[in-house]
């Protein structure tokens, strides 16, 4: 008890000069007080009054605001130091509701909030954390370093996508853009300018640029994952692979090559995935590969390629990625990989053919008539090719038919060509002739 009376005397002298030094206008007097009535409240262990302390001193009339920045940055230090759960939590809420709608505290905000959402994430309540971290926008605070933003927004988007809250997940990762991970020495090296608002350094725990860049893509990997979008997931793969801490070891670079390969062959044709196979192919890294090598050549190549014969061959290493980097390829990889395979012999054959009947592309693809109609046509409705299929005659037709203007515009050349032969003859003729007449006159 006379502990605690000597607390609060000492607190109430504190408080009478703060008082003279606030309406004096001494910004350093006013700070270097206002810490020291905390730090007594810390040392005495007094953390409830501590709280109140903080309330109290944030709600004085014309209280400075460098003396508010100071009391926040100060008590900050001691939410790690609180004797238990409750009290950190207590601190925090006091600190939150202290710098709320102030925004020469903002940063110290949210690193604030942030800590709340860790606490709420290992009690299990992922929801709490996710919607206590979609609070903050970090993206408007201008005097927040660049790697500490995006640190922030990715915890925000790595909690929406552990709530499954996809949607949100994919707005959150929008405010970031690919760029923000190239480094830009020459902005580094300029000082600010007088006036200028000063950028604050990010802590000692936010990782470097090329770090984030891959936890960035690896949580683009989780979400494409859900929706199992296999090129957006090899274009994550490609992105982490260009890091070059990832390029200098071949320990890390193998498996995401390995897994490039993989959701290339998974993809659906198209010309981003053309695109994409070609430049893999000609990478010097893949020689390391060999198997994924042949692989992709088989792709290349226009040639049928037999689905039994390919499992068989690769089945091994399809099932070893669970082990490896990034984990499985996906519950339906397996099937879509058969589809892919199809889809790749229908392509070929349509190369090939101008017609075909159904009995014979479905020996082609080794599938029987009533599924190669049903890929074939599943083809057709996502234009990956043009084809008609004439059912009572059983034939397949990967002509494109004309329409009239088509048709007309094809007349037209014709005679235009057929005009140019007429003239060329009557003039070879006309030039015959008149050599003809010079020779009788000779």
């Amino acid at each position: 008890m006379e502990s605690q009376g000597n607390l609060e005397a000492q607190i109430e002298a504190f408080l009478n000069v703060e008082k003279q030094m606030r309406l004096a206008g001494d910004v350093a007097g006013t700070r270097k007080v206002v810490c020291d009535i905390l730090q007594l409240c810390f040392e005495a262990r007094a953390w409830k009054t501590l709280n109140d302390q903080i309330v109290l001193l944030s709600k004085r009339r014309g209280q400075l605001k460098q003396a508010v920045t100071a009391m926040v940055q100060q008590a900050m230090h001691y939410v790690d130091q609180t004797p238990d759960l409750e009290t950190r939590i207590g601190l925090i809420k006091t600190l939150n509701s202290v710098s709320a709608g102030k925004i020469y505290v903002e940063i110290e905000r949210a690193r604030l909030i942030k800590k709340l959402a860790k606490i709420k994430e290992e009690q299990g309540l992922i929801a709490e954390a996710a919607d206590l971290m979609q609070e903050i926008a970090v993206e408007t605070f201008g005097a927040m370093a660049k790697t500490e933003k995006i640190a922030f927004i990715l915890e925000q988007v790595r909690l929406c996508l552990d709530h499954q809250d996809y949607v949100r997940a994919q707005i959150l990762s929008r405010k970031i853009s690919p760029r923000a991970f190239e480094v830009d020495t020459s902005k580094e090296r300029k000082r600010p300018k007088e006036g200028d608002n000063v950028v604050e350094e990010a802590p000692a725990d936010i990782p470097s640029l090329p770090e984030l860049k891959r936890i960035y893509y690896e949580l683009m990997i989780r979400y494409y994952s859900h929706h199992n979008d296999y090129l957006e997931i090899c274009r994550c793969y490609e992105a982490i692979y260009e890091i070059p801490s990832v390029r200098e070891n071949q320990e890390q670079w193998m498996p995401v090559l390995r897994k490039i390969c993989w959701y290339l062959v998974l993809s659906p044709h198209g010309p981003m995935q053309s695109s994409l196979l070609n430049a893999t192919l000609e990478d010097k890294n893949l020689s390391e590969i060999p198997n994924f090598k042949s692989l992709l050549k088989q792709l290349v190549t226009m040639e049928v390629i037999q689905w039994t014969a390919l499992w068989n061959a690769y089945k091994n290493e399809f099932e070893n990625e669970e082990n490896l980097h990034g984990g499985s390829l996906g519950d339906k990889a397996a099937e879509d990989l058969k589809q892919r395979i199809i889809e790749h012999n229908i392509l070929v054959v349509s190369k090939y053919y101008a017609k075909i009947s159904l009995k014979r592309l479905a020996d082609l693809s080794c599938l029987s008539i009533q599924e190669a109609e049903k890929h074939l046509s599943d083809m057709v409705v996502l234009k990956a090719l043009m084809a008609k299929i004439d059912r009572p005659m059983g034939i397949v037709c990967f002509r494109v038919a004309k329409d009239s203007n088509d048709i007309l515009n094809s007349w037209a050349t014709n005679l235009e060509k057929l005009l140019d032969l007429v003239e060329k003859s009557c003039h070879q003729i006309h030039k015959e002739t008149m050599v003809h007449k010079a020779v009788i006159k000779v």
